[in-house]
Parts: structure tokens; C-alpha cells; sequence
């Protein structure tokens, strides 16, 4: 795709309107499952909290172990979408039994980089926002 229709592409894409296809691509990247898959490819899952972390490729069964409660069918079926997105590789060795292992792509790095500031903000004022429910599920009652 050339330059000026890759930018006239661009300008056309408004996620506050109904028909444009970045909302599916927001509603995919916002989930709790692509963000974790992200943050444990991009290696948060690896070190202590804070620590600089470096991405990595990890196997489906290191994935299932770090990401605690996901279901054997979510894992799938969102490691799949994030291959057809483009946003990881998925690498098959012939080995026996055979091995598979995913890692982020270039582009799903650069998203991962965004997805570790919302995981960070979440944990880092998780203890506000209990407050705040607390205040305001007592005024509701």
C-alpha cells in the first residue's frame, strides 16, 4: 500500500463510528486475557513487579500456568486471534512430542508496551478504587 492511501486508510478510521473496524480491534485488545497473554509474552510475568522485563517466547503450558484461571478454550481461541491479528507468532518445532511457542511480533510489542502501563495502573491503585466501591455501594444502600 502506498503512503498517501495507507494515510487517507488512516484518517478514516474513527473508532466513535459505528461501522469502523478499529471498534472490533479495541474490543479484542481490551480484553483481561489479550492483556495478560501480552504482559506474560512481554515478560512481566518473569521478574519481581517493577523490574525491567524482557519479551520471551513461552509455551501454551507456561502460558495456561502464569495466567492463572484462564480456561484451556479461552487460551486457544485468544492466542488464535492475536496470530490473525499479527500481534504474535506461533512456532511449531518437530520435536517429540512436538513443541509450539509463542512470541509477540513487532507489532504486538509495541502494544504490549501499553498494555503494561494499564496491568501496572490497575495493581498500583487497585486499593482506591476497592474504597471508592466500598463509599459508594454504602450510599446506594
Amino acid at each position: 500500500m502506498d503512503a498517501d492511501k495507507k494515510a487517507r486508510a488512516q484518517a478514516e478510521y474513527n473508532a466513535f463510528l459505528a461501522v469502523c473496524p478499529s471498534r472490533q480491534l479495541l474490543d479484542r485488545i481490551s480484553d483481561k486475557w489479550v492483556v495478560l497473554i501480552l504482559c506474560a509474552l512481554g515478560g512481566d510475568a518473569s521478574g519481581p513487579p517493577g523490574a525491567p522485563s524482557a519479551p520471551r517466547a513461552m509455551r501454551y503450558s507456561e502460558l495456561a500456568r502464569v495466567l492463572v484461571g484462564v480456561s484451556q478454550k479461552m487460551l486457544t481461541q485468544t492466542l488464535r486471534a492475536l496470530e490473525r491479528d499479527g500481534l504474535l507468532t506461533r512456532t511449531v518445532t518437530p520435536t517429540v512430542p512436538v513443541t509450539v511457542t509463542y512470541e509477540l511480533t513487532g507489532l504486538g510489542l509495541s502494544l504490549h508496551h501499553l498494555t503494561q502501563g494499564l496491568r501496572q495502573w490497575a495493581q498500583s491503585n487497585m486499593d482506591a478504587v476497592l474504597t471508592h466501591r466500598e463509599s459508594h455501594d454504602a450510599r446506594a444502600s
